[in-house]
């Protein structure tokens, strides 16, 4: 198994690093720590604050002030090298991801763009769109937004050149080999290929399971 980097983030937390671009055996690995991690009393216990997970990589924040990041540091590496390994500690059983199905609208205004850069018709990419099974590698750019890996590579679609000052709250949309929401206003340069209802993203967590379900 490739080694694991370990460095300081600032001086209020640390950061695993898993070599590797973004893949979903890397994001494996990463969620399976980040669980652990977020899970364990103990690391509570010693200070720390949050546990934020990224395609490559997991952040454990700490307060400096109060906490001792040594021992912080020592109770992470021995979850985070069980963890990668695959061990669990006794009594303690893997959390199953949560299952969250979004009712998609697919009437983006980029979604002719998606199709003809891919060779094939907007039901088409729909019809692979709502087809696979994602996992939420992270929460990032915005509150809620969730980067969800899994989508067929058959639809990947570069950014846009220029991205909009405005994407309407619950769309949906691609970017390279990434799909994922908006959850709310905000300016973007992904394709947006449909809408679903925004309100639906507050429960989702790194690690769940997302559908997309045609409507």
């Amino acid at each position: 198994m490739s080694e694991v980097a370990l460095s300081n983030l600032g001086d209020a937390a640390w950061l695993w690093s898993w070599p590797g671009g973004i893949s979903r055996a890397t994001s494996r690995r990463v969620l399976a720590v980040y669980r652990v991690f977020r899970d364990d009393t103990i690391l509570r216990d010693l200070g720390m604050v949050d546990v934020v997970p990224a395609y490559c990589s997991v952040a454990v924040h700490f307060d400096p002030d109060v906490a001792d990041p040594e021992s912080i540091r020592e109770r992470a590496e021995s979850l985070r090298a069980a963890a990668d390994s695959g061990a669990v500690e006794p009594g303690r059983t893997a959390p199953e991801p949560d299952l969250h199905r979004l009712p998609v609208v697919y009437d983006g205004p980029d979604l002719d763009r998606v199709a003809r850069l891919a060779g094939m018709e907007t039901q088409a990419v729909v019809e692979l769109h709502r087809a696979s099974e994602y996992t939420v590698a992270m929460i990032g750019f915005r509150p809620h937004f969730p980067y969800l890996i899994g989508m067929d590579r058959r639809i990947a679609t570069p950014r846009l050149e220029t991205p909009r000052k405005d994407v309407p709250s619950g769309s949906v949309g691609i970017a390279g080999e990434q799909t994922g929401v908006y959850p709310v206003r905000s300016p973007g340069g992904w394709n947006l290929i449909g809408r679903t209802k925004p309100d639906l993203l507050r429960r989702i967590r790194p690690g769940d399971t997302v559908l997309f379900e045609e409507v």
